[in-house]
């Protein structure tokens, strides 16, 4: 069940008006929440890597370029996890373009532990949707029209189910942010704004957010850009980043 919170203010955005009721402000079990809903056929992409091959690394830098192209930012955050050279950890296509390949290997770290996921966006013959699967699914899926995709780990909700090795009352608490797409075609971008563990963070996506499937993007670096709550988060250069793309009017 949807929170009154969610009710009144995760409202699917219109094309013409993308920031009515986009970002909001709320506090569940005590832990306070930036969310940013969207429908998933709204103009979301990733960003990484400018027109010369330089990594975008802030939120100021990918605004910039999309004005040079008429275009402009409405919200974006953290989108996956990446290495030194800020290059992704796991799959990224941009632009219906493979930078980084599926990655489903055992190993140390929040990505591996499995099952991860990939967040994607498919855009074809003039419509647009979105997706968020564990990993082995997107591999079984077709592929043909994803214009976006960023993997990371761990999935929060998988089916309507915990990740199965996240703990109630882990003392593991970290600043995190990811992403859960509901029955009603909304994607819902989160931020904790305080430090929470992964069963919580989950435990909001199924059972506020109502998403049977979620997936956790980055942690303790986790930023947010949301003109709207008068927020651009610095700190260290980023890898991906997504966001939210409309016309400048």
């Amino acid at each position: 069940m949807f929170s009154d919170f969610v009710q009144a203010a995760l409202v699917v955005q219109s094309a013409s008006n993308p920031e009515t009721q986009l970002c909001r402000n709320t506090v569940v079990a005590t832990t306070p929440y930036t969310i940013c809903s969207v429908a998933n056929t709204a103009d979301i992409r990733l960003f990484l890597r400018d027109s010369s091959g330089e990594v975008y690394g802030d939120f100021d830098a990918v605004e910039a370029a999309l004005e040079r192209s008429g275009d402009r930012l409405i919200f974006a955050m953290n989108a996956g996890m990446y290495h030194t050279d800020r290059a992704p950890v796991g799959l990224y296509i941009e632009d219906s373009k493979a930078q980084s390949n599926l990655n489903t290997n055992p190993g140390p770290g929040n990505f591996h532990m499995l099952p991860n996921g990939v967040f994607w966006l498919w855009a074809e013959d003039g419509f647009r949707g979105a997706h968020v699967r564990a990993s082995a699914t997107y591999a079984k899926s077709a592929h043909d029209v994803v214009s976006y995709a960023t993997q990371s780990g761990p999935m929060l909700v998988i089916a309507g189910q915990l990740h199965p090795t996240f703990n109630k009352g882990s003392a593991n608490r970290r600043i995190r942010n990811g992403v859960g797409l509901d029955a009603d075609g909304t994607l819902h971008f989160v931020k904790s704004e305080r430090p929470v563990n992964f069963y919580d963070f989950a435990s909001l996506f199924r059972d506020t957010l109502g998403t049977p499937n979620a997936l956790y993007l980055d942690g303790t670096v986790s930023r947010l850009y949301a003109p709207s709550l008068g927020r651009n988060d610095e700190g260290l250069r980023m890898g991906p980043i997504v966001g939210l793309v409309a016309p400048i009017e």
